[in-house]
């Protein structure tokens, strides 16, 4: 029997989906929820930078963009939720379905052997569909 394991995420929150093999619709087995992710951006700085330029210090760079240091974070957070599944044996196929640009930010951080077991990447945003929904879109790569 192939276990999948479906996430369904965003910047914000993600979801883990078992499917056991045909016909046995998704399970919801672990969220996570990273609310910095949804703070305002005024929020998540707390104070300027200490560093100003002046004569002879030199130009002073751009500081990182808080929202995405937090999708960074999260994204690496994932990662490792996915590896330590992948460690445990509790999955033999994956599917990443995320929005578009934490897409992007989740790829760079799965190690390859997480990598390997990755079957469809779906540019989507589902985290809000109810599960029912989710598995309607989701029929064309399980069957649930």
């Amino acid at each position: 029997m192939s276990v999948t394991w479906i996430m369904v995420a965003n910047a914000s929150q993600a979801k883990f989906f078992t499917n056991d093999g045909p016909n046995r619709g998704l399970k919801l087995i672990k969220e996570l929820i990273h609310p910095e992710s949804r703070e305002k951006t005024s929020n998540l700085v707390s104070d300027r930078s200490g560093a100003y330029g002046g004569p002879g210090h030199g130009a002073v760079g751009q500081p990182a963009d808080p929202k995405h240091h937090e999708a960074e974070r999260f994204a690496l957070e994932l990662s490792r939720e996915l590896e330590e599944g992948r460690v445990n044996n509790a999955y033999d196929r994956l599917i990443l379905v995320a929005s578009a640009p934490f897409m992007g930010i989740v790829n760079n951080h799965l190690p390859g052997q997480v990598r390997s077991k990755l079957s469809e990447s779906i540019d989507k945003d589902y985290t809000r569909l109810p599960v029912k929904d989710l598995a309607g879109h989701l029929e064309s790569y399980v069957f649930l």
